[in-house]
């Protein structure tokens, strides 16, 4: 008899108003995009990271496409991605035309390992995506260095690392864009959405129009146009202002979010460190120039069959939990575009090692407990 799931690998939480803010948005009388509640977002991004322009996405994809056609990739030209991250990071650019240069990570943090960029480089790179992975921060000051010295844009992919930080800055108040992620797996979530960060100011009024389907229409509500018209490329990258009310009773709850969310990533590692060293088990890097937001909590075990192993014993007794990227590399279109094995080989080894832990808001102390308790009691090295 299969044992049900009790504990998920993530299960979203309403952290207070959320829906008190979706009924108050219904009754404005305006629920498509650009109400009232995608204003307040905006503003808070705005305010709080310091940034030029924030605008709402229907999703972290919608989010880097934008990003893509902003920066005008034609077919040929290069973006180097790292190879351990999702799809939706390399399809953005791929949509454009663009050539996909797949950079390995680091077996520390598992993010763009920075000390290879540079060979990477040709002609024809236009842009360099890190990737903060689990919310820990790139070695951004090397990466812009090597970005500036070759005139090339910088992409941050900041999906899991909203309000994380490097060196006392701000993830994703880097490059000249960033983009987030509110999938309902991520820190504050709305179901499906995301967020286009610009640091860059030059770039801000072709975003407005880009996102309101190549038209002007921003600056007519402006007042700046006594018309609105077709004027560039564009699509429909506006999400409803329903999910931005959600989004942002998650938003003023940051604090209590992030104090839950510290919690159980600190218990984790508390409670495991003398498993893990006995076992051969590492678990998740944080450097100390590095200030994380608590996104996931991760382990590398010592074999692709341990981890098969371990995720079958925690679903034995009710636990779900997962692995997490493939290398892209080595996925069908990853080789179609010329990728082998051995290219990637920290991706090639992470990859069949890692599993992540159950983590969301509303995980209770009793519970994580049964997922170490079941940590612990594994037998299958």
């Amino acid at each position: 008899m299969t044992t049900p799931i009790t504990i998920p690998f993530n299960k979203p939480a309403m952290m207070g108003n959320e829906l008190t803010y979706i009924a108050d948005a219904v009754r404005g009388g305006h629920i498509s995009g650009d109400g009232g509640y995608t204003k307040k977002c905006h503003a808070l991004f705005e305010d709080m990271l310091g940034i030029s322009k924030a605008l709402l996405t229907p999703s972290c994809t919608a989010a880097l496409e934008m990003a893509a056609l902003l920066l005008d990739f034609q077919p040929g030209d290069e973006v180097i991605i790292p190879d351990f991250t999702f799809v939706s990071t390399v399809n953005a650019f791929v949509l454009r035309g663009a050539k996909p240069v797949f950079i390995d990570i680091r077996p520390d943090t598992l993010n763009m390992d920075e000390s290879k960029l540079e060979s990477l480089i040709t002609a024809r790179t236009k842009a360099i995506v890190p990737v903060h992975y689990a919310g820990v921060g790139c070695e951004m000051d090397a990466i812009m260095a090597i970005a500036r010295r070759h005139g090339i844009a910088v992409v941050e992919d900041n999906a899991h690392g909203l309000f994380g930080k490097y060196r006392g800055q701000w993830l994703g108040t880097f490059g000249a864009l960033a983009t987030q992620s509110f999938h309902e797996t991520k820190n504050f979530t709305c179901g499906e959405g995301g967020a286009l960060l610009i640091n860059d100011p030059a770039l801000v009024d072709r975003a407005e129009i880009i996102r309101e389907k190549g038209t002007n229409r921003s600056r007519f509500f402006r007042g700046m146009v006594d018309k609105y018209t077709w004027v560039d490329i564009g699509s429909s990258y506006l999400p409803s202002d329903v999910l931005a009310a959600y989004l942002y009773a998650q938003l003023e709850a940051r604090d209590e979010v992030q104090s839950r969310r510290a919690r159980i990533w600190n218990t984790y590692c508390a409670h495991l460190g003398d498993w893990a060293g006995a076992h051969g088990v590492t678990l998740p890097t944080v450097p100390e120039h590095t200030e994380q937001p608590y996104h996931m909590f991760y382990l590398l075990l010592p074999s692709l069959d341990v981890r098969q192993a371990l995720i079958a014993h925690l679903k034995a007794h009710g636990i779900l939990a997962v692995f997490h990227y493939l290398p892209l590399h080595l996925s069908d279109m990853g080789r179609a575009f010329g990728g082998q094995v051995g290219d990637c080989p920290v991706t090639e080894d992470v990859s069949d090692r890692l599993l992540r832990l159950p983590f969301y808001n509303d995980l209770m102390e009793d519970e994580q407990m049964r997922v170490i308790h079941a940590l612990n009691s594994f037998e299958g090295w």
